[in-house]
């Protein structure tokens, strides 16, 4: 939470312990990964999403996600467009905090198309002035050519209001993410660890945008690594049936 003190000149914020605690949680990874920076693989690229999430009665929803990825850097200065993700998800709140989802992803890359079935598993707990997202899951990617990849997730994220206690229309935010993803593709065992910070605008109580930097480095536990950092613009639209 955060302690508040006020003076003639106006109020000041204070992160408190468990707020430093949280942000402390976020980076502690990345020391580690530029460690091995100059020996790995490198790249930069796009990766602009669109969210539409309707909501029913009885606590259901449905989420439409379409995400692309399009390449900067990789061995030099070069734009190409690598894929398309297209998901769709219905999830249901079971609980004041908790929401469990099944969904279904097609990735299409160049001429290849593959399939994912996707679990999850979400906690959401909203403090005086931020709001920690918990989510745990599961997806299998099925494609022609390849052997089936298990994957299996933990993602921790913070949604925190730049101006007073609650996120209202016409302000700022500032969002963190930071994600822990295994998997298993022909008894091959990798770990992915990526990471977020975006700053976020709400338009409206259902719409918001957001533009940061994603990190992700994996292949470092058989080989060089890999970093991956994506210039990411979110667009959320909610509707309310």
């Amino acid at each position: 939470m955060f302690a508040v003190q006020r003076s003639s000149s106006g109020a000041q914020t204070i992160l408190n312990t468990d707020v430093k605690r949280t942000l402390l949680f976020f980076l502690l990874f990345i020391p580690a990964s530029l460690v091995s920076l100059a020996q790995s693989s490198c790249q930069l690229g796009l990766l602009p999403a669109l969210n539409v999430n309707s909501k029913f009665s009885n606590d259901w929803s449905m989420n439409f996600k379409a995400e692309s990825r399009q390449a900067l850097i990789r061995d030099d200065f070069r734009y190409d467009y690598l894929l398309t993700d297209l998901s769709l998800a219905a999830a249901k709140k079971t609980g004041i905090n908790t929401t469990v989802a099944a969904g279904y992803l097609v990735r299409v890359e160049g001429e290849e198309m593959s399939h994912r079935a996707i679990q999850q598993v979400s906690r959401v707990k909203r403090y005086s002035n931020f709001r920690l997202a918990h989510r745990l899951s599961a997806d299998q990617t099925f494609s022609k050519d390849d052997y089936t990849e298990f994957r299996f997730r933990y993602r921790l994220s913070a949604e925190i209001p730049l101006a007073g206690q609650s996120l209202d229309p016409g302000e700022f935010f500032l969002k963190l993410n930071n994600e822990y993803l295994n998997s298993i593709l022909h008894k091959v065992y990798d770990l992915e660890i990526r990471g977020g910070t975006f700053i976020g605008y709400a338009l409206s109580s259902d719409i918001k945008l957001e533009l940061g930097m994603d990190y992700r480095a994996d292949s470092f536990i058989d080989g060089n690594p890999r970093h991956r950092y994506w210039i990411g613009l979110n667009f959320y639209q909610s509707i309310r049936n």
